[in-house]
């Protein structure tokens, strides 16, 4: 599951844009993004604002009924929703870190998880709704089983590409298979996670101060 990032490292996003090709301006810093905001989305060879929650183009309305801000990698050829975006409507979104939550002392403690470079490509698929007079571009977050290193804090994690994978994950002229090794839950890279002061719970709370570490990194060395 991923249901909160932080977009902070700016070079770090610059860098990703000059590698695949994409002129925009950066965006300005944001802590705590959840569900339902606008968020960036890469897709081949553009950038755009999505709204983090797919909305199916064949969708009636605009709802929250249903959780659609992660997709799960198992589902995705399979699932009415996201078979067609899987196959012709891929994108990444680009993140410094994400948070999850794990309970520790019978408290739900949050958890920084960045890489050495302090920028994740998370695998996404999009859609665009053409219910009303404006179009609505959205998008989902793909998740995997989590690699066992990373069960401690929580049993799904984003599919976290490569450089090179994000290239492949892009290019919709090529098709993806659901067991591409892309998709699996291991750790290509090695991950920093730290704990983080408690209110970071409420989304609202987006001072960078709160998203310190409250304790000294924990190193989880890549799989591969």
């Amino acid at each position: 599951m991923c249901g909160r990032f932080n977009i902070t490292d700016l070079p770090g996003l610059q860098g990703l844009l000059d590698y695949l090709g994409i002129d925009l301006q950066l965006p300005e810093p944001r802590y705590n993004v959840a569900p339902t905001e606008d968020i960036l989305l890469l897709r081949e060879g553009r950038g755009d604002l999505a709204r983090w929650w797919l909305v199916p183009s064949w969708a009636k309305e605009v709802s929250t009924n249903y959780s659609m801000f992660n997709a799960r990698a198992e589902s995705l050829a399979k699932s009415p929703a996201f078979r067609g975006p899987f196959r012709r409507q891929r994108g990444v979104v680009p993140m410094s870190s994400f948070i999850e939550w794990r309970v520790e002392q019978g408290k739900k403690q949050p958890w920084v998880i960045t890489n050495e470079a302090n920028t994740i490509i998370a695998a996404a698929l999009w859609d665009l709704w053409e219910g009303e007079d404006t179009p609505l571009l959205s998008c989902t977050l793909v998740t995997t089983e989590a690699a066992e290193a990373f069960r401690p804090w929580h049993n799904r994690m984003p599919v976290m590409l490569t450089r090179e994978e994000c290239l492949r994950w892009l290019d919709n002229s090529q098709p993806i298979e659901p067991g591409d090794l892309m998709l699996a839950p291991v750790l290509k890279e090695d991950l920093q996670l730290y704990p983080v002061n408690r209110a970071v719970g409420n989304a609202s709370n987006t001072d960078p101060a709160l998203f310190k570490p409250t304790e000294p990194a924990i190193v989880l060395k890549s799989s591969q």
